[in-house]
């Protein structure tokens, strides 16, 4: 599990083919490796990844072809990456729970200047976007944002400028895509509602 606070930006410094996958080895040197054991999770763009092998300025994960095929920005060298490692139970949960498994790839409408800050807006696709809802979490490239106002299936975020410093949100332009998983909590709701609706009275 993550809380969708990034801790740092790494790059994607090879990619190596696999059989069934590829191979990346990420430049993490930002980010603080110490209690980083191999096997542990880290997620990169909000995609939940297996340690395999620490570097010397990183580490290396498998990724297989259907993670490759449900998510964006895992497939480029040079890359930037959003990190985060995985949520112990003693740390504050700052943003909300976050699985690292990513629900659909959505489109950014626009990218705007609004102040000090910046009005994003994404298209999500329509499988999920009933899960979107005023003022609820959304984590978009592994970052936990706040959603601003929905219709149908666009919703806005209102990006401050410490968000857009420390994460890699600042390069999104109209056209980007981007990594979305919703709120557990909805995807619960909703099972919930429809299984009532599926039990014989």
């Amino acid at each position: 599990m993550f809380t969708g606070i990034i801790q740092a930006v790494g790059r994607i410094a090879r990619i190596d083919p696999l059989e069934q996958g590829v191979r990346l080895s990420i430049d993490a040197a930002a980010l603080d490796m110490s209690d980083v054991a191999l096997g542990d999770s880290i997620a990169a763009n909000g995609v939940c990844l297996t340690v395999i092998a620490k570097t010397a300025n990183g580490y290396q994960v498998d990724v297989s072809r259907e993670t490759l095929n449900c998510t964006v920005g895992l497939a480029e060298a040079g890359a930037e990456v959003n990190l985060e490692k995985a949520l112990r139970l003693a740390d504050r949960l700052g943003g909300h729970l976050v699985s690292g498994h990513v629900d659909g790839v959505g489109s950014v409408a626009a990218f705007d200047p609004l102040g000090e800050c910046f009005l994003l807006r994404i298209r999500a696709p329509r499988e999920i976007a009933k899960y979107i809802a005023y003022k609820g979490s959304i984590t978009v490239n592994g970052v936990s944002l706040t959603v601003n106002s929905v219709a149908q299936d666009e919703f806005t975020i209102n990006l401050i400028p410490h968000t857009l410093e420390m994460t890699t949100l600042k390069h999104l332009q109209a056209g980007s895509q981007v990594n979305l998983e919703v709120d557990l909590l909805a995807r619960y709701v909703d099972r919930l509602n429809s299984f009532a609706g599926e039990m014989p009275a």
